[in-house]
């Protein structure tokens, strides 16, 4: 694995010369994801939760970061479906660069792989655009989408047996269109692929800029994963996304008394798999059944 040759990104991007914007093409066809479509991973700071029999019995996808596995001797066997996500956000703001290598995070999803079973997808070592990021990075976000293309190629290079999600980035719909045309450069067509993060956004998620960019994005033909999306963001844009995975759950739960049944057995439900399950039915019994409605939200 270690003599793999891996791309060389420049320290900047300002030399690198970027496509014009290009007009996103409309597919006449393209169809809303309905309930029965569209995959909402459950975020856990428990990977023990992979192996919990109601997860399983309800077949409740989970999403759970890989700090919250490295380092482990021995590994949950999941028998519910799962996402890796990578913990870029708090990595990049805690160190300001990826420090953990591509060979030692491709062998780590290898393991995951093949050790818990069950694994749908794993996020690459993105770049997220977040102002508080751009500053621990000291970098701009041309550079950030370089990057985060050159962890897909990266990743794919060292093991492209695994189920890797290439990520869009950026801040702009105008970026986000450029990061989709630096794949394109590369040879990689994202509407071929079986989902495409879109980082970045869970910032914006309220927003009718949001909006505009998933719709767009979505009229591509491209399925989208959407990072981190509270209720109300989601609401929004659920029937354009493929998939999405949320904490929200948790960081509401701190803020508020166990629930029913839970008194006087944790001070919070911030890791309770009861909390954690009611907040997906009542998000998912929440959405709008009309597509058109939710852009309305």
């Amino acid at each position: 694995m270690h003599s793999a040759a891996l791309f060389d990104i420049p320290a900047s991007a300002e030399n690198v010369k970027l496509k014009p914007k290009r007009p996103a093409p409309v597919h006449a066809d393209r169809r809303w994801f309905a309930d029965v479509d569209r995959v909402t991973y459950l975020g856990t700071h428990q990977p023990v939760w992979l192996e919990r029999e109601e997860f399983g019995q309800d077949c409740i996808p989970l999403c759970v970061a890989q700090h919250r596995l490295s380092g482990r001797s021995t590994l949950p066997r999941a028998i519910t479906p799962w996402m890796l996500d990578s913990g870029g956000y708090k990595h990049l703001e805690k160190y300001g660069a990826w420090t953990l290598s591509p060979y030692t995070y491709a062998a780590d999803a290898r393991r995951y792989y093949d050790e818990i079973s069950m694994m749908d997808v794993c996020a690459i070592q993105d770049w997220m655009c977040e102002d508080e990021i751009l500053a621990a990075t000291g970098l701009t976000v041309a550079d950030h989408q370089l990057k985060t293309v050159a962890s897909y190629l990266n990743l794919m290079t060292l093991d492209a047996e695994l189920p890797w999600m290439p990520i869009i980035q950026g801040r702009t719909l105008d970026d986000y269109l450029r990061c989709i045309d630096l794949y394109d450069q590369v040879g990689i067509d994202l509407t071929l692929e079986p989902v495409v993060g879109i980082g970045s956004v869970c910032r914006l998620q309220r927003t009718d800029e949001a909006a505009r960019i998933i719709e767009t994005i979505w009229s591509m033909g491209i399925r989208l994963h959407g990072f981190g999306f509270k209720v109300t963001g989601l609401r929004r844009v659920a029937q354009l996304l493929y998939s999405s995975d949320s904490m929200a759950w948790s960081y509401n739960a701190v803020n508020r008394e166990p629930m029913p049944g839970c008194v006087g057995q944790h001070v919070h439900c911030g890791n309770c798999p009861k909390y954690a399950r009611a907040w997906r039915n009542q998000l998912l019994n929440s959405l709008p059944d009309d597509p058109q409605l939710l852009l309305a939200a």
